[in-house]
């Protein structure tokens, strides 16, 4: 059967799945921008932050063992504690790495690979100790959310578990978007990313926002996490590597630093990764992803939507 047989058949299917798969990378991607806004710093630790929020809510799935039978009610509630859970674990994984990992490298004026090879080490430190406390198998996450179908359009379809993923990307894009806009820490955020030195002089308590910052991006990692492991029905201690990388690059399809950016960077490179598979081999799956993300830095180098990052002098 030719390709173009393949996408008729099969383009719907790949759209919605992709949809899906995005809204996670645009979660991770989120994290990633806002931090790259007001650091011009690539934290290369969000994986791993992302895979902590995956390991605290299994941890509560766990505790309470609870599964499909136990009515859609208690189901949902245990659904919306372990996202808490996951967030709130994310949350504070990423405060502790600005604190212990790059605000005393940003005190001293250190370099910028300093800062970032202090990620990395933190991203390696974080692995093994959940290797050695988890092992390095996967690990099966509860059945909580039903395989039903809720909808069909033409040969594809959208499941619960699809459109809860997509539904709760939407949603922390916009509260993200009203923290930043219409907060005050929020505003202590843009106008660090904007103007550093002016923001200090203005009064704006640097370590503070950039903590809050931290803070922000944790929480939408560790929403993710929890979506994936649901979505997925596994988790490793592992789990944020590919995720992580796939954020970077939706980050930066979108504009590095561009909330908006990251949500439509996330949704692309799903869409085209799951599209792409359609005629080409599984293992190539990336490699769309990846050449799409090279033709916009070499056409668009600030992505879809152009970067927003802090000037520095």
């Amino acid at each position: 059967m030719s390709c173009f047989a393949n996408l008729e058949q099969q383009f719907l299917a790949a759209l919605f799945n992709g949809l899906a798969i995005g809204s996670i990378y645009a979660l991770v991607a989120l994290g990633l921008s806002i931090v790259y806004g007001i650091l011009n710093l690539i934290n290369f630790a969000h994986g791993e932050v992302f895979m902590v929020g995956a390991f605290a809510a299994l941890g509560l799935f766990s505790a309470i063992g609870v599964d499909l039978n136990a009515g859609w009610a208690t189901v949902t509630l245990v659904v919306i504690l372990g996202s808490i859970a996951a967030m709130a674990a994310s949350g504070g994984a990423a405060m502790l790495l600005e604190i212990v990992a790059y605000r005393p490298l940003r005190r001293f004026r250190a370099p910028r690979h300093a800062t970032m090879i202090s990620g990395m080490g933190c991203s390696i430190a974080l692995q093994e100790i959940f290797a050695l406390a988890f092992g390095r198998a996967n690990i099966s996450y509860p059945s909580l959310l039903p395989l039903g179908t809720l909808f069909t359009v033409g040969s594809g379809r959208v499941t619960f578990k699809m459109a809860l993923i997509m539904v709760c990307t939407l949603v922390m894009m916009l509260v993200l978007n009203w923290f930043v806009s219409k907060t005050k820490s929020g505003r202590g955020i843009r106008a660090l990313a904007q103007d550093p030195v002016a923001a200090e002089l203005m009064g704006v308590n640097i370590s503070r926002a950039i903590l809050t910052a931290f803070l922000v991006g944790g929480i939408a990692a560790g929403l993710g996490g929890v979506l994936y492991g649901l979505y997925f029905s596994k988790t490793s201690y592992v789990l944020g590597f590919i995720p992580g990388l796939k954020g970077l690059t939706a980050a930066i399809l979108g504009g590095i630093g561009n909330l908006p950016g990251a949500v439509l960077g996330g949704l692309l490179l799903g869409i085209m990764e799951n599209v792409g598979a359609i005629c080409l081999p599984a293992q190539l799956k990336d490699v769309v992803g990846f050449g799409a993300l090279l033709l916009v830095l070499i056409f668009r180098p600030n992505g879809i939507l152009g970067a927003r990052v802090a000037r520095r002098t």
